[in-house]
Formats: C-alpha cells, structure tokens, sequence
C-alpha cells in the first residue's frame, strides 16, 4: 500500500525552511512533490554550512527528502508556460516569495484557480498578505524578537534569548501542512480549491499558548524565567552531583511523592507549598529549599527514584546523546540514505508513525535540477525544447 497522501501532486515553489518542511512531511506522508528553483538551485539552504559532504550542505538535506527537482526560469516565457502546465495536473502549490511577487510573475491564485479551479494555493510570508506589516521582510530571528517568545526565553541574567532552532520556521511548516490537508478534504466535498495565507508572525504569536493567554486575562506582563515554568512549581532544571535534570511536577500528589524520596516529606503539608497556587506564590522560597538537596546524589539515582514513583524528569541530553539514544533509535528516528552527490547521509527520521500506510524514504534530497529533463518530457517537450 501506497503512503496516505498518494497520488497527491505537489508544487513547491518555497525555499529554505518553512515551505520545504512542509513538503517533506507532506512527501513523507506520499504525496509527489516537485521542487522547483532557478537554474544553478536558488534554494539559499544549498549554500548554508558548513558542515558540507561532498558539496551538500547538511542544512539542505534536513528538509528536502522525497522531492524531485526542477529548474526553471519563472521569469521567462517558456519557464513560466511549464509552470502553468503543471499547475494544471497539480493538487496544491506553495511559496514562500515575498508578498507580490507571484503576483508580478503572474503565477497568482487567481490566475492559477483559472487554469485549476481545484488547486491548493498556500503563500507563507513573513508577516502574511495582508496589514501594514505586509512588504517587511521576514526571517525567523527578526519574527522570536517581535512576537514575544524571546521576551520569555531566558533568564534575568541571560536577557532575552532565541530558541536554538528556526522555531517560528517550522511552526509555519506545521501549520502549513494541517491546512492544506484540510483545504483537500474540504475540496472532496466541494470540488473547490482556495488559498492559504500563512505567516510566520502569526504562528510565533500562536505558540505564546498559555503565556499569551494569562497576560490576556490578567493584563500582567510575562517575564523571562529561564527553565521555570509560568503556572506549575516545581517545573524545571536542578543541578545534581554529575550534571542537571529537569524534573517536571503536574500535580500536587507528584509533589507529595517527590517531597517523600527527598526526604523532607513535611514540605507536602506546609502551608506555603501545599496546592500548585501555594508553590506558584512561594517559588521564590521553595525551590532553593529544594535545590539544596539534588547535589546529594547523581541524575542517574534521581532519575530512578523519580520513575520509580511517577514523577515526570529526565536529564538534560546533548546531541550526540540524543543520536544514541535507544529509544530513538527503536523508534526509527535516524536513518541512513544514499545521495548521488553526498554520498552515505543520515538524517533524521519522521515522527509519523502509521499502522496501515506508514512513512517511507522513497527519494533522496535531490541535486538542484536533477528531475529537470524527466519532468518536461512528460509534459511533452523534446530534448531540444528542453537544452534551449
């Protein structure tokens, strides 16, 4: 059996993160996507490290799995006509071009609805098609700092501080695929395709999820707490004898646990610690009380007395111990893959596990161009056609 989303044709015309992130899923999951750039691969990714294999860039091969490539150029009468003409046996199309410039190429929703009244349009922006912030460019640094995630990232002493990944990327990503997905559905009930508007802006903000909605209500402004967390004590890092674990309490029967294997069993019943509410409003005197004892024993001996008795924790992992991690690796997050170019490449794996039609790798990230001659001939060029 095929992947869930076979025989769904897709168009991408996106570089660098959001877009390709959500083609690969979307590839991963089935569906046949084509990877369009300009001629000599106009996707930046290509060019970004090092590290590079063979001339491959590792941050290309992270997003870029089960794709063919073409190169066209968009602005030119014979590339822009190809273009159209896959349109027309296209499900979906995607781009993440700054606001116009589709528009300008003539490659818009309208004109596309017209060749395909069926098509998917999904534009991702930095700050979406609409609004006084529409023509400002959008990267995924400038759209933590402005949306507020860096304002609560970090600490007092640190300042505000980005997430460690192109978090506001691959939100977009996600959210990019939950609507096309739910645009096809919806176009098996009404025949009709439409557009999707995404930006990068809107989907940091999204991700404020509880810190967005306690200012909202309270009308408080949020401060930056490192690793602690906004509405549960104890919720955080602590440093024990070889290193630092998180241990994560959601209730007050995990905290009487916890009180118990650290030996001080009467910080359960205080009067200043007894409900979550109590901790939240004595944090400030709780957790040095409770950082005094960790230092007392290894992670490894918290760990075991914490998941001997339910209580949430784990420890702080670097890269190279999450790559070895066993379970990880039983559950088939990394995994090794031949490049034309690259040679051996390992990649992370998905998290989509699917009992009927499950995941595969059926085409490596693809050299820039490398499906260009087989894709135009099917659309009934020749070869002359195709080296002019």
């Amino acid at each position: 059996m095929g992947g869930a989303l076979e025989n769904i044709k897709i168009l991408d015309l996106s570089r660098v993160l959001a877009g390709p992130y959500c083609t690969m899923i979307l590839g991963d999951l089935g569906a046949d996507i084509i990877k369009v750039e300009a001629p000599g691969g106009s996707d930046e990714t290509r060019k970004w490290g090092p590290p590079f294999q063979n001339g491959v860039s590792a941050y290309y091969l992270c997003a870029n799995r089960n794709k063919k490539s073409i190169t066209l150029d968009l602005k030119s009468t014979e590339g822009n006509q190809a273009i159209r003409e896959l349109v027309r046996e296209s499900d979906v199309v995607i781009n993440n071009f700054k606001t116009g410039t589709m528009q300008r190429l003539g490659l818009d929703y309208e004109t596309l609805a017209g060749i395909n009244p069926g098509i998917v349009y999904c534009s991702i922006t930095g700050f979406g098609e609409t609004g006084p912030y529409k023509d400002m460019p959008g990267y995924d640094f400038i759209i933590q700092a402005m949306s507020g995630l860096m304002s609560i990232t970090g600490d007092s002493d640190s300042g505000p501080q980005k997430v460690g990944v192109a978090i506001t990327d691959i939100l977009t990503g996600l959210y990019a695929c939950i609507g096309i997905q739910g645009a096809l559905f919806e176009r098996t009930q009404s025949g009709k395709g439409q557009k999707l508007d995404l930006s990068l802006y809107d989907s940091a903000v999204s991700a404020l999820v509880n810190v967005g909605s306690n200012y909202l209500m309270a009308g408080k402004k949020p401060s930056a707490l490192g690793n602690q967390h906004a509405n549960i004590v104890p919720y955080q890092t602590f440093s024990t004898k070889d290193g630092e674990m998180v241990i994560a309490v959601g209730n007050d029967h995990q905290f009487k646990r916890l009180c118990n294997i650290l030996g001080k069993p009467d910080y359960a019943s205080d009067e200043r610690f007894r409900t979550n509410p109590d901790r939240v409003a004595n944090r400030k005197i709780l957790i040095p009380l409770l950082q005094e004892i960790f230092p007392t024993e290894s992670t490894a001996y918290w760990q075991e007395k914490c998941q001997e008795n339910n209580i949430p924790c784990g420890p702080i992992q670097t890269i190279d111990e999450v790559a070895d991690d066993p379970q990880l690796n039983a559950r088939d997050m990394f995994l090794d893959a031949d490049h034309p170019t690259a040679g051996d490449i390992r990649m992370v794996g998905s998290p989509l596990k699917l009992s009927r039609t499950p995941v595969n790798i059926r085409h490596h990230p693809p050299d820039a161009g490398e499906h260009t001659d087989a894709i135009l001939q099917q659309l009934g060029r020749t070869q002359s056609n195709i080296r002019r």
